[in-house]
């Protein structure tokens, strides 16, 4: 590792590294802490509260319970009336989605709180068998030590902007029928983590945001770029008749049988999804029934139709619903589908990657990073990409299977270190010399939405259908006359 001798924020960066080799110590332990105690979607409250503890010892001045348990602080940069001039010879543009301009640009460091549900796995908690198997406590890591390189290295007091430091929850979209009961209690509008952020106007303060997720291969080697499918969510109730199993069976409408038939129909669309839309669909069935001897009359299942664009994941799901309702169809019980907003498809920044990748090339050299492709997986830094330029880089470090009992991590240097150092470079270069960089990354392009056309969008896309719209009626024969 060597920056270069040309570099002119290169005294800055160098307190930087400094003090990340001071901060090693507590972050490998709170490494471990985080691992140790895995938390489900919108339930993070221990991690929530390590985190926040964390940024306070800081001295930064913490929120918490955003979005029920996210965290956010912001250095002092970030007062929206600070009036310090921008450099002259860069104009002072408009903000993400139309919002005013602002002459100190603030950088968003995000991480997600949530883990996912692996029982098998070996650290996974033994009450709720949640694992950091994706990797989520890595991103906290990556964000505090982010937060006490900036500020134990005072380098912060020579920056043209502000750093936001935030912990966001349930980025895993998992446990839908939950979440719609968080959302029918009115606790939450939508059901992940930074889309209820950005409804709250939690991102309005902030004009770009880094997010730097564990890797996902036995690979030593960072990952930059690239795109991720998107994806709508289907929560989905079978509602039979419940008749004695043994005695008269006839007398029911078996809703297990219906979710069957629909699930066989959606594995014979597979054949109609095109190549290249990357659809992915994925159902299990949550609830198959009550007792073994009963007809089952309410049966549950959960889907993601996932997709490239947000054309083909309309027409995959269109036909997976068509699918749906034919389950209903042939066995004479109704289908309900409650159709939920997912994520949009991931937009990689151009301006901010070319800021990173020049990090990295101090940090590992051109041979120790690559350019990603496209991914099959989805993730809520996609909504995000759509109202501010993002960025969603992937660590390192890591063997095993991403959501799977052998995910662990194996280097600490590239599962945590390396990643936070190059965000804290980022950082710098974005907003140092009046913040420059950082202008130049919001005159390059602008998202497609602003905070109230993406609320609209998302919102458009909660519908409940019920097929047949009667309910189902028994005939004489079924009632034994």
């Amino acid at each position: 590792m060597a920056l270069r001798e040309d570099d002119p924020n290169r005294s800055l960066k160098e307190r930087v590294l400094g003090a990340f080799r001071e901060a090693r110590p507590r972050l490998l332990e709170l490494a471990s802490e985080l691992w140790r105690t895995p938390e489900l979607g919108f339930k993070e409250y221990r991690t929530a509260a390590r985190v926040a503890a964390f940024l306070e010892s800081l001295g930064l001045e913490v929120r918490t319970g955003l979005a029920l348990t996210g965290v956010k602080a912001v250095t002092s940069g970030g007062r929206r009336d600070d009036v310090a001039a921008a450099p002259p010879d860069l104009p002072v543009t408009p903000g993400p989605g139309g919002r005013p301009a602002t002459p100190r640009p603030c950088v968003a460091v995000l991480g997600e709180l949530d883990a996912v549900t692996c029982p098998a796995h070996p650290d996974a908690d033994p009450v709720t068998g949640a694992a950091h198997a994706c990797g989520h406590h890595a991103q906290l890591v990556v964000m505090l030590g982010v937060a006490q390189a900036l500020v134990e290295s005072g380098v912060l007091e020579d920056l043209g902007g502000a750093v936001a430091f935030m912990a966001v929850p349930a980025e895993e979209y998992v446990e839908i029928e939950y979440r719609l009961r968080l959302r029918a209690e009115g606790k939450v509008a939508f059901l992940a983590g930074k889309p209820e952020l950005v409804r709250l106007g939690e991102f309005d303060d902030v004009d770009m945001a880094i997010l730097v997720h564990a890797g996902g291969l036995d690979d030593e080697r960072l990952t930059v770029g690239g795109t991720s499918n998107g994806f709508v969510g289907r929560f989905i109730r079978y509602v039979g008749r419940e008749a004695h199993a043994g005695a008269a069976p006839w007398q029911g409408a078996n809703a297990l049988s219906a979710a069957l038939v629909g699930l066989t129909a959606i594995n014979a669309l597979r054949e109609t999804f095109n190549d290249e839309d990357c659809i992915r669909v994925h159902p299990i069935i949550t609830r198959g029934g009550d007792l073994v001897n009963i007809i089952p009359a309410d049966v549950r299942l959960e889907t993601y139709v996932r997709g490239r664009t947000v054309e083909a994941i309309r027409d995959a799901a269109e036909k997976v619903d068509r699918a749906l309702r034919a389950g209903a169809m042939a066995i004479g019980t109704q289908v309900e589908i409650q159709s939920v907003p997912g994520f949009l498809p991931m937009r990689t920044d151009a301006a901010l990657e070319a800021v990173f990748r020049r990090s990295l090339d101090d940090l590992v050299g051109p041979a120790g990073y690559v350019v990603g492709g496209h991914m099959g997986g989805s993730t809520d830094m996609g909504d995000l990409s759509h109202v501010l330029p993002a960025l969603h880089p992937y660590g390192a470090g890591v063997t095993g299977r991403p959501h799977a009992p052998d995910y662990r991590v194996t280097d600490p240097e590239l599962a945590y270190f390396v990643p936070a150092q190059a965000v804290a470079l980022t950082v710098v270069d974005l907003l140092a010399d009046g913040a420059r960089e950082a202008r130049k990354v919001l005159a390059a392009g602008k998202p497609p939405m602003d905070r109230e056309a993406y609320v609209t969008f998302a919102r458009s896309l909660f519908e409940r259908t019920v097929y047949p719209g009667a309910p189902q009626t028994l005939s004489n024969r079924e009632r034994g006359g």
